[in-house]
């Protein structure tokens, strides 16, 4: 009654609902362990650039910095995404409350690009957890139900009869929650971890803002003196 065995011996059904579990439990790995790096590269990028911004380097500078072929991330694609309306509106208005929208639309778009980032493939992994108990449920029931059909078509049934079909469907059950589990805890993980990036990048883009305005503020009092 080894498991490669009974997993061998089950139902075509219950082989092919085991066989789902398993490539749901390797892919959510595969996206557990790439979504966590992901997550750590982007919290170091963003303190490394949220350094930079604070030592008081001047924001045309800062904007020059950064290669036009590198993909920006984090909160340094709100900042150029912001800068770049910025210096675009600024020519053609002299409503400070026009340029101050554009910016606060531009930076609201590249905040949204950076939620898709931070979160891809975290929806597979709430499929797997919430899924998979029922896909193993439902590889026990079909596994019992062949173990009672065949229990009824013999003449005397003891618990030597009856164990190894309700082993190999309850190992069903049992792979399901082996997929579960971790895609559960690293879901929960993960997501707590996204947002509390993204709250990062949305008080930066508050801040940045905040600069701009006073920027405009100024500029308008030296224009008007």
């Amino acid at each position: 009654m080894s498991i490669l065995h009974l997993i061998m011996s089950a139902s075509t059904v219950v082989q092919v609902v085991m066989l789902i579990l398993t490539v749901g439990s390797i892919l959510s790995w595969v996206v557990i362990f790439q979504r966590t790096f992901a997550l750590r590269r982007a919290r170091k990028t963003h303190q490394i650039f949220e350094e930079r911004f604070w030592s008081g380097v001047d924001l045309n500078e800062l904007y020059r910095e950064t290669p036009s072929e590198k993909e920006p991330q984090g909160a340094e694609h709100v900042f150029r995404a912001g800068f770049r309306e910025f210096n675009r509106l600024l020519p053609k208005t002299r409503s400070p409350q026009a340029i101050l929208e554009g910016v606060q639309r531009s930076m609201r778009v590249a905040w949204s690009r950076e939620e898709e980032r931070l979160t891809l493939h975290l929806v597979f992994l709430a499929t797997v957890a919430s899924a998979s108990p029922y896909i193993g449920l439902f590889g026990t029931v079909w596994g019992i139900m062949g173990s009672f059909q065949s229990l009824s078509m013999t003449q005397q049934a003891t618990l030597a009869t009856v164990a190894p079909w309700i082993a190999e469907a309850l190992i069903a059950t049992a792979m399901g929650l082996f997929a579960a589990i971790p895609a559960v805890i690293f879901y929960n993980r993960l997501s707590a971890e996204s947002s509390r990036l993204l709250g990062k990048y949305e008080d930066f883009a508050e801040e940045f803002h905040s600069i701009l305005h006073r920027n405009l503020q100024g500029r308008a009092e030296s224009g008007s003196a």
